[in-house]
């Protein structure tokens, strides 16, 4: 892809996911910073619309990513966000000094945290098939899941969540970002999910939100609480 397309792509993506309204030409000329016109922004996203990368929701709308746009993005434009101090700071204190007999409080203490922090869902299982999930509210607050029959299904998924989480455990060696059609959890929503280990004890914690999700900080969010378990 060229670089002007690229870097439209990603100013897309990321305007997108910090405001869930779709994204207009007019818009990118004031913001993208690549000195062009609002005619050719917008030539680039009718030749990323017929790419496949963005996609138009309805009649008179700007733009949206389609689950291959944001796979592009992770792919090529992705940068790990940075944490403030406070964030470290407060995940630092849970993290420390962690045993064995402490390990599944403060992990659960960890992960109420990280759906405050990430404004998404979090999902945690243990070595004993224990699970645990917080901020399901975070989830259903989106804009993404205020259709009804969106809700169905993944209140299905949630039912089962226990053996969804179950098989990935066994999968999951490093970090991954499973989206849309590659979700387990639905294909409106994104997961990222990331292994730990103590000892002997493995575990694996995810974030789970919409495709829209801020990837860029939740992978952050996520590397950083991992890493320091140890």
């Amino acid at each position: 892809m060229e670089q002007r397309k690229k870097a439209l792509l990603s100013q897309i993506i990321r305007q997108y996911i910090k405001t869930a309204s779709p994204i207009g030409s007019k818009f990118l000329e004031t913001r993208s910073g690549l000195g062009v016109s609002s005619a050719t922004i917008r030539n680039e996203m009718r030749s990323l619309e017929e790419e496949g990368y963005i996609m138009q929701p309805h009649t008179s709308a700007g733009r949206i990513p389609t689950e291959q746009g944001y796979q592009f993005f992770l792919e090529n434009s992705f940068k790990e966000g940075k944490l403030e101090a406070k964030v470290k700071s407060d995940l630092e204190k849970l993290l420390k000094d962690l045993k064995k007999d402490n390990l599944e409080l403060r992990i659960k203490e960890v992960a109420k945290k990280t759906a405050d922090y990430s404004r998404n869902t979090v999902l945690v299982a243990f070595s004993d098939n224990n699970l645990y999930y917080t901020g399901l509210s975070n989830l259903f607050s989106q804009p993404e899941f205020n259709d009804q029959s969106v809700i169905y299904n993944l209140s299905l998924i949630i039912d089962h969540l226990d053996q969804v989480m179950a098989r990935l455990f066994g999968e999951v060696e490093a970090t991954v970002v499973r989206l849309g059609s590659n979700n387990p959890f639905g294909q409106q929503c994104s997961v990222l999910l990331s292994p730990w280990h103590l000892n002997k004890e493995k575990g694996v914690m995810g974030i789970l939100g919409p495709m829209r999700m801020d990837y860029e900080r939740n992978l952050s969010l996520l590397n950083f609480i991992t890493e320091k378990i140890k």
